[in-house]
């Protein structure tokens, strides 16, 4: 587990869930730059723990294919069971989600995106003060 931020991490916090290290680097540049701080995990195991430890939490973007117990749209329902009022934002290059996969209010991304389109779907959680 890493936070890409400082500790005293805001109320306007982004969990990146994403087992290839090129695209988390990535994804949490675009994020930082949209003026978010960013909570990083690996898989499921590694979100759920921070998810416990960090009550401010806000959003979470999480991949659909990872290794670990559960894939990102397990890892969703879960994080909308638990803590319902997390945003969900789910992303693949590969599997297209179909009706009623996603949690609900939870948002789909395609694989590659654009930080604009990112700092977008982040907008409509957390709106830039």
């Amino acid at each position: 587990m890493r936070e890409s931020a400082v500790n005293d991490v805001s109320a306007r916090t982004v969990l990146v869930v994403e087992d290839d290290p090129l695209v988390l680097l990535s994804a949490v540049a675009m994020i930082e730059d949209a003026g978010y701080d960013v909570l990083e995990a690996a898989n499921a195991d590694e979100a759920i723990a921070l998810l416990a430890d960090h009550p401010q939490i806000r959003v979470v973007f999480t991949d659909i294919e990872m290794p670990g117990s559960m894939d990102g749209l397990n890892l969703a329902a879960y994080v909308r069971d638990r803590w319902p009022p997390v945003a969900i934002i789910v992303t693949s290059g590969r599997i297209l989600p179909g009706e009623g996969l996603l949690p609900a209010d939870g948002v789909f991304l395609a694989k590659p995106y654009r930080s604009e389109d990112l700092a977008a779907r982040l907008n409509v959680f957390l709106p830039v003060p």
